[in-house]
């Protein structure tokens, strides 16, 4: 199902190619395959939306695990401001005090862990997709200066 962020960054490469067409349909060189050039350009288009894709996926996935950690805290603020009015005596509230900061801090720490570690995954999988086209790149590069040279 899309939805509406996704029809956003939809990117319609066949308009993109039909008007690269149209730009290079006189263009002629001698031992230069346009089709060719061509094709190499759709396939890097293509890499591009697929990595903006990848790249724009992940931020949704921290954005909406940011909005459930804002939640999750919400509900413990609720609880640990209940728990602290119960009685007891000052050391016992100061002891639970402690307690509390120091599972809130680890729960922090771990919750930037984690949104890092997303960060990271989407970024990584978007390099990934870039860099192997990067590299089939070349290979088409040098398969057509070959054929040229024939």
């Amino acid at each position: 199902m899309a939805t509406k962020t996704d029809q956003k960054y939809d990117f319609d490469v066949s308009k993109y190619m039909n008007e690269m067409n149209k730009m290079l349909g006189d263009f002629k060189v001698p031992g230069v395959d346009v089709e060719s050039v061509l094709s190499s350009q759709r396939k890097n288009v293509e890499a591009v939306a697929a990595a903006n894709k990848l790249a724009l996926e992940g931020m949704q996935a921290v954005l909406k695990r940011q909005a459930e950690i804002l939640r999750q805290t919400v509900d413990e603020v609720s609880t640990v401001g209940k728990s602290l009015t119960e009685a007891g005596t000052p050391q016992d509230k100061a002891a639970k005090q402690t307690e509390l900061v120091k599972e809130a801090f680890e729960r922090t720490l771990a919750n930037m862990r984690e949104l890092s570690e997303m960060v990271a995954k989407s970024n990584s999988e978007a390099f990934d997709l870039l860099n192997k086209r990067f590299t089939q790149n070349l290979d088409e590069l040098r398969e057509m200066l070959l054929k040229a040279k024939k």
